[in-house]
């Protein structure tokens, strides 16, 4: 199974994201196309020691910034990495993508070269959110669809309980809607009308969830879903709330040398927190319901980010996610 890397894209160049999928190569035995400038990607990959059989460059000259506006930039430069890597799934040398780039344009190069999941009206963004337990809760929609219809929502409800119970390995995942209150009649008109749908389909459907609960502080959920808009809202303020409060911390325990102290004594335990808080161990975001599997990442994706991206798409190719989703759509009749 090889596994195309946008290996041009991103906030840092190439560097983490060629050591991230040798890292893949020697840890996980896969095979990775590094999809970019192939001057520059063999320079870098004379820095590590890996099995030659299981990397290959594919040669794409043109770079997708993350100012490009997403459907142009992806029909005009259609030798841009992101557009080669997406293309490399359509012809199935590759069993799917990661990219850290331009995301409006990996979801419009997925769109047009890929195709979407017969009976998919729109494919959301599939978010994994840390939660106390350790036990990752998956968001949908993060951000593709702004405006959306019940009928959606309900859709991104089936693709995130397969996803949940294919890739998390959660039997029986949980599903709820955001909403401002867990009472029933809580919400505004698209939740309403969803949570009409949901109670009707044999999934388990638990109802309202608050922004609360995402993070494991309430009720117990698995997979929640939202129109893009409040979604992406969500992420954005949760990446900011935690970057706050690592701040906050390391700049009061740089404050005291008694802090500093304590610090240490803590070291390991606020490593562990870290380590389960840190998103690169998730890899990146999935855009479901595409014909192919594709890893969306953060802009500065590190090398552990795209290690566990390129296995995250392989889980899927394993899992047949695609297959699963599309099946249940049709037994669920959404």
């Amino acid at each position: 199974m090889w596994v195309a890397v946008d290996a041009m894209s991103g906030d840092y160049g190439p560097s983490g994201l060629v050591e991230g999928s040798i890292d893949a190569v020697n840890q996980f035995g896969y095979s990775v196309v590094l999809v970019g400038q192939e001057e520059i990607l063999g320079e870098e990959l004379l820095k590590y020691e890996f099995d030659t059989s299981k990397i290959k460059i594919v040669h794409a000259p043109d770079v997708i910034g993350m100012q490009d506006s997403p459907a142009s930039a992806v029909r005009s430069m259609v030798e841009s990495s992101i557009v080669q890597s997406v293309k490399l799934v359509s012809e199935r040398e590759c069993v799917g993508l990661f990219s850290p780039g331009n995301t409006g344009a990996s979801m419009a190069a997925a769109l047009m070269y890929l195709g979407r999941i017969k009976g998919v009206e729109r494919p959301p963004i599939a978010v994994p959110l840390p939660q106390e337990s350790g036990k990752p809760l998956l968001l949908l929609d993060g951000g593709a669809n702004v405006d959306c219809k019940p009928e959606y929502l309900a859709q991104f409800a089936v693709m995130g309980e397969v996803y949940a119970k294919e890739v998390f390995g959660i039997q029986n995942p949980k599903v709820g809607i955001l909403a401002n209150g867990e009472e029933d009649k809580k919400g505004n008109s698209l939740s309403l009308k969803t949570f009409d749908i949901l109670k009707k389909l044999p999934l388990n459907f638990v109802g309202n969830i608050e922004g609360r609960d995402l993070y494991g502080s309430g009720r117990e959920v698995d997979v929640v879903v939202c129109d893009g808009f409040v979604g992406n809202i969500v992420l954005k303020a949760t990446e900011g709330l935690s970057k706050s409060i690592f701040n906050l911390l390391k700049n009061n325990i740089e404050e005291s040398n008694i802090a500093k102290t304590g610090a240490l004594l803590l070291k390991p335990t606020l490593k562990a927190m870290k380590k389960r808080l840190d998103y690169a161990e998730y890899g990146g975001a999935a855009l479901l319901g595409v014909n192919g599997t594709c890893i969306i990442g953060h802009g500065s994706s590190s090398s552990l980010a795209v290690k566990n991206a390129i296995r995250v798409v392989v889980e899927c190719a394993k899992q047949e996610v695609n297959v699963r989703i599309e099946e249940n759509l049709v037994k669920y009749k959404v």
